[in-house]
C-alpha cells in the first residue's frame, strides 16, 4: 500500500482561523462532498483531481474493506 495526503481547498472569509475551520466543517456536514482534491504521494509528487460525482458516489456505497487486496 502507498500513502497519500489528500487535501481540499476552499476559501472562506472569517475573522479567525478557527472560524474559517468551523465554516469548512459546516460546509462538509451540510452539503455534498467536495469533488476537487489535491493528492500528494509519498515521494512528494502532487496531482490535482476532480472526481465525477456519480462514480464517486458509487465507489462510496461499496464496502471496500471486504476486498482481499486491501488486507
Amino acid at each position: 500500500m502507498h500513502k497519500f495526503t489528500v487535501t481540499i481547498t476552499k476559501e472562506f472569509e472569517a475573522d479567525t482561523a478557527e472560524e474559517a475551520a468551523l465554516l469548512m466543517y459546516q460546509e462538509l456536514t451540510k452539503g455534498p462532498a467536495p469533488l476537487d482534491y489535491s493528492v500528494t504521494d509519498e515521494t512528494g509528487g502532487a496531482t490535482g483531481l476532480t472526481l465525477d460525482r456519480e462514480k464517486a458516489d458509487e465507489f462510496a456505497s461499496v464496502d471496500h474493506t471486504a476486498d482481499p487486496g486491501n488486507w
